[in-house]
């Protein structure tokens, strides 16, 4: 049946809008990774600690920005609730400038740290958006496609964060004919980074203002009441991705009616929290929680063991498997440019693969596959300090491919998990908002954790040991997930509990 006018313009105008929902999502990358291919050096250059213990502070400092997230992440998603999701989303971009700036001037460790505190306390965005996309999509059949859409602008952020971070950091040595040695980026070495990030986040902040519009369903404009969206796919559907809508649910269906006028959305007996915060629920915002913190401990890990030298004094001798001596040897560039391959590597990976592998096993049977393949992954990587020279290259991006297959498909299939398990369609602020908040105390937790294990490690002439404990809370992970079912909400089952998987 062709469609109408009016709802290809309904069509266009929804793309359009998760679009921008994707520009602005760029910005939580670009904050918590443009710090981390710098963040072990700008320790040692503030000479704050022995460079021994230079992984502890860098992990302080990288995990401020989710310990204040954490606190906040629940407010600015009730708040969302009560204002609507635009105001909060705005509050969030300019958040991130701030902390940018503040990091980038830094004269201290402690103005650093206060200015990464403060960009995760005015910085809801991660939930927020989260929600934003719920409302939007509403026809079932799509949700794959539309939840690949933020991890994909996350990946893209994470291209964008680390080699803004990796290459420009410290222009004045790594570019002396551009920049002076006594110039302003000689003073500030790690200013041009966050200038740049700043700079980008800008454009966000100038596509929200003009041409995002409000979501929430109680809070539309007059023309919208009463208007039924079409039930047409808003993305162009990947040829092997043709999913049933059987385990998804629509944000907007139940009997849900868009007011006259923008008022704040009355409570119902569903929105009381004792009906919201279910165990289902609540296990899987835990496991998004594992799965945060074992994730970020590696993204911390990585630039640093990648930069730490290696005090093995003849590489060619085989030496005891448990004595690691310390990391790769490489640049800050290089690093940083590692990080972007990588990036660009889980790009690839979730605009093919993911979509493709979602309607050949379905959620849940990717959620287990990668869960479990997950320590596997973390224990291989120390091991690439043995690698001859020649081979160094292809076996760090052997180990890159292998973790972003698993945790490229881990975060969208969790946040579908969690979308299915939440009862009442009308409270995905504050669930989304819990589920920041978990997120954000793993982020906040993991590395100084990861930071004093690498350190401990180090000490004792096993680096390694730090990937060893990354590996343990992948574990802890998998254990946790014998307990998780899937949930399925339908019109006539509230509470439909599926004992297998789809």
């Amino acid at each position: 049946m062709p469609l109408t006018r009016e709802a290809e313009t309904h069509i266009r105008s929804s793309i359009n809008q998760l679009l921008l929902l994707a520009v602005c999502r760029v910005a939580e990358p670009i904050a918590i990774t443009s710090i981390l291919p710098y963040a072990w050096s700008m320790i040692k250059d503030f000479h704050i600690t022995t460079d021994q213990n230079a992984a502890i502070y860098a992990g302080i400092l990288v995990g401020a920005y989710a310990f204040s997230e954490a606190i906040t992440s629940v407010f600015w998603g009730a708040l969302s609730d009560r204002i609507g999701r635009r105001p909060v989303v705005l509050l969030g971009c300019c958040g991130t400038i701030v902390s940018l700036m503040m990091v980038g001037l830094a004269p201290t460790f402690w103005v650093a740290l206060v200015g990464r505190i403060l960009g995760g306390a005015l910085n809801g965005n991660i939930a927020v958006i989260q929600t934003m996309v719920c409302e939007l999509v509403e026809d079932a059949e799509n949700e794959p496609q539309a939840y690949a859409v933020m991890p994909f602008f996350w990946s893209l952020g994470t291209i964008i964060g680390p080699a803004i971070g990796g290459l420009l950091a410290k222009p004045a040595e790594g570019l002396p004919s551009i920049f002076s040695p006594q110039g302003l980026f000689a003073r500030f070495p790690y200013l041009l980074p966050n200038l740049v990030c700043s700079i980008l986040l800008c454009v966000s902040i100038f596509c929200v203002w003009l041409f995002l519009r409000e979501t929430h369903p109680d809070m539309q404009p007059l023309d919208t009441v009463g208007h039924e969206p079409a039930r047409q796919p808003l993305l162009s559907p990947n040829p092997g991705l043709h999913s049933e809508p059987e385990t998804m649910i629509n944000p907007l269906e139940n009997g849900t009616h868009l007011h006259p006028t923008y008022t704040t959305p009355k409570p119902s007996s569903s929105s009381h929290p004792n009906t919201i915060y279910t165990p289902e629920l609540i296990m899987f915002i835990t496991a998004l929680g594992i799965f945060t913190f074992h994730s970020m401990s590696y993204d911390h890990l990585l630039p640093i063991f990648l930069q730490d030298t290696n005090t093995n004094t003849n590489p060619s001798t085989p030496t005891n498997p448990l004595h690691i001596p310390g990391g790769l040897n490489l640049t800050t560039q290089t690093v940083g440019l590692i990080l972007a391959s990588d990036s660009i590597i889980a790009l690839l990976i979730q605009s093919t693969l993911f979509p493709v592998l979602v309607h050949t096993y379905g959620i849940w049977s990717l959620y287990t596959w990668v869960t479990s393949l997950h320590p596997t992954c973390y224990l291989i990587h120390p091991f690439l300090v043995f690698l001859p020279s020649h081979f160094l290259f292809p076996g760090i991006y052997t180990c890159l491919i292998i973790r972003n297959i698993l945790s490229i498909i881990a975060y969208p299939v969790l946040l579908i998990l969690i979308k299915q398990a939440t009862s009442d369609p009308k409270a995905l602020g504050r669930v989304n908002g819990l589920a920041a908040s978990a997120g954000a105390i793993s982020r906040m937790v993991a590395p100084p954790v990861s930071g004093l294990l690498y350190s401990l490690g180090k000490g004792m002439g096993f680096t390694g040991l730090a990937w060893w404990g990354t590996a343990g809370a992948a574990v802890v992970g998998t254990v946790q997930m014998w307990f998780l079912r899937p949930v399925v909400r339908t019109a006539g089952d509230e509470d439909g509990l599926l004992d297998g998987s789809y």
